[in-house]
């Protein structure tokens, strides 16, 4: 599913934020990625969704080497992706329902599917209210999960979430997680950028670590996450 192969990365003539990163994540699997804040999570992540190219090395997307794929056959690739981002990156002029619904709408699924999947969506997130609701009059922990829903709405092969849980209280980033986990047991890889080391600790899932900017890989130990 994902490549990377002595990738390094800089932004302009800056030093490495990344440097010999090699990895392989295989189609299904569940991983964390944690790490300091200036780590590199989230340029990492940045370079798996194709919003930044690599100073040096090779990046594999679904079997694709990124450097020779033809720049017209990015965006199908793209599509594959689901992507929290940390600020959200919601469309203020419209509704909750609407921005959830924008990639079932770009895939063409027809409108009445669209309500039932987006309205069942947004009530398992506990937003089932706020429906119409623009996401300046929403709070943050609000926004957070406007921005899950309409990232896993799609059924994406790939789904990288930065700092998903981080404003939301304990028991919706238990409900989050656990919703993460039934996306993985229908086939969808996940790597989930978290400082929470509780929820890391708990779900137990594979771990990647950053720090300043080399990757080490590692198993946890699953506890109890019920």
């Amino acid at each position: 599913m994902v490549r990377f192969e002595n990738v390094g990365m800089r932004y302009g003539a800056g030093p490495e934020v990344l440097r010999d990163i090699g990895m392989e994540l295989a189609a299904g699997s569940f991983h964390f990625l944690t790490g300091p804040s200036g780590a590199g999570k989230t340029s990492l992540l940045k370079l798996m969704y194709l919003a930044e190219r690599p100073s040096r090395g090779l990046i594999s997307l679904f079997g694709r080497d990124i450097a020779t794929t033809p720049r017209r056959e990015l965006p199908a690739l793209r599509r594959k992706i689901g992507v929290v981002f940390q600020d959200f990156r919601l469309i203020d002029h419209l509704s909750a329902f609407d921005n959830v619904a924008l990639p079932l709408r770009v895939a063409g699924l027809a409108e009445e599917q669209i309500r039932e999947h987006v309205s069942e969506l947004l009530r398992w997130v506990g937003l089932a209210e706020k429906l119409n609701a623009r996401p300046a009059t929403l709070s943050g922990g609000q926004q957070q999960r406007v921005a899950i829903a309409r990232a896993v709405i799609g059924r994406p092969s790939l789904l990288l979430a930065d700092e998903p849980t981080g404003n939301v209280d304990d028991e919706m980033a238990l409900r989050l997680l656990r919703l993460f986990e039934e996306m993985n047991k229908l086939g969808t890889t996940l790597v989930i950028a978290t400082h929470n080391e509780g929820l890391v600790t708990r779900f137990g899932h594979a771990r990647l670590h950053l720090e300043n900017g080399e990757l080490t890989q590692e198993r946890l130990r699953a506890q109890h996450a019920g």
